[in-house]
């Protein structure tokens, strides 16, 4: 599911859109919001589904293999341990994977089967797959390992996967990162004998929320949070400042002065790594001492009205 990270990248995105085009439509760009992060949801799926479809191409090469000419003993009693995998079985069996993938039209793989079939010639190589296909012993959680090791190493850095993906959907360049933990976690988080259920794109209704609480909130704030902006920076023109800057900068606002549960800390924090992962190099220096400033100045003009958690 989406953490609240990459619903403030989502909403950097979409903030940076909006304002950079000179746009007012806040309705189609939060309908643009939403979607893409629904979106987040095929990537998850279709990152997955990489694994049975790798698995399926072994089942085919066992069964060509025993239909040849001259046969070897090797070609009719093959190794079946990679393709009797628990954990793959998990994924491959489970209910609402195959029906979300048929829901949702995600048959990609059988129309771009090259991009699988690289990643298993390169994986049947390597190292990796001959230890496991020599160990005789099996246990679920030596399937787990192998699967986490084989999604790591073959498929969460394939950069053919990561172009491909990108030709389908543009926002999902920012998206395969924190995709590829999404679908590691799944797996280590998979039982022996409990099919694979996929969860909800957001934890609860608060993150689905927040997600259109801090977009409209920094947007219709916009000149109001420009205003506090340029009395914490008198040694630089509005201008001057980077425009992802600055939408950083505010929607660091909306949260000091918008949700009451969120520590400012948290909040300075979470935007602090936000400039270091989008902006310039020296962005989150110069961030962070803006925020600060006016943090202690909200505090002292008694504006946070943090409670709970938000406190602390």
């Amino acid at each position: 599911m989406i953490n609240r990270r990459h619903i403030r990248v989502k909403v950097m995105q979409s903030v940076y859109a909006l304002t950079t085009s000179n746009s007012d439509n806040i309705v189609k760009e939060e309908n643009f919001l939403n979607n893409s992060i629904e979106k987040m949801y095929d990537l998850y799926v279709l990152m997955l589904d990489t694994l049975p479809r790798i698995k399926h191409l072994e089942e085919e090469q066992i069964e060509i293999s025993k239909k040849k000419h001259f046969a070897t003993d090797k070609d009719l009693n093959p190794n079946t341990k990679f393709i009797d995998n628990k954990v793959l079985a998990l994924i491959d069996e489970s209910i609402s994977f195959q029906t979300y993938k048929e829901e949702h039209d995600l048959n990609n793989w059988h129309i771009e089967e090259k991009y699988i079939r690289t990643i298993y010639e390169h994986l049947v190589k390597s190292a990796l797959y001959k230890k496991y296909m020599e160990k005789e012993s099996s246990s679920f959680k030596e399937d787990m390992k192998f699967v986490v090791a084989l999604y790591s190493e073959f498929i969460a850095p394939n950069e053919k996967l990561a172009d491909y993906f990108e030709d389908i959907n543009i926002s999902w360049v920012d998206d395969i990162p924190f995709v590829n933990t999404w679908v590691v976690k799944s797996l280590q988080g998979l039982k022996e004998n409990k099919s694979l259920m996929l969860g909800r794109i957001f934890k609860d209704e608060d993150d689905k929320k927040f997600v259109s609480d801090l977009f409209r909130k920094t947007v219709l704030n916009h000149d109001k949070f420009e205003k506090d902006i340029e009395n914490k920076t008198p040694n630089w023109e509005t201008d001057r400042i980077a425009d992802l800057d600055m939408i950083i900068i505010k929607m660091g606002i909306c949260e000091f002065l918008n949700f009451p549960s969120i520590p400012t800390k948290a909040t300075i924090n979470e935007y602090i790594e936000l400039a270091k992962d989008y902006s310039t190099p020296k962005s989150g220096f110069f961030i962070n001492g803006v925020l600060d400033k006016l943090c202690k100045e909200y505090e002292i003009a008694n504006k946070l009205n943090k409670i709970g958690r938000g406190k602390f």
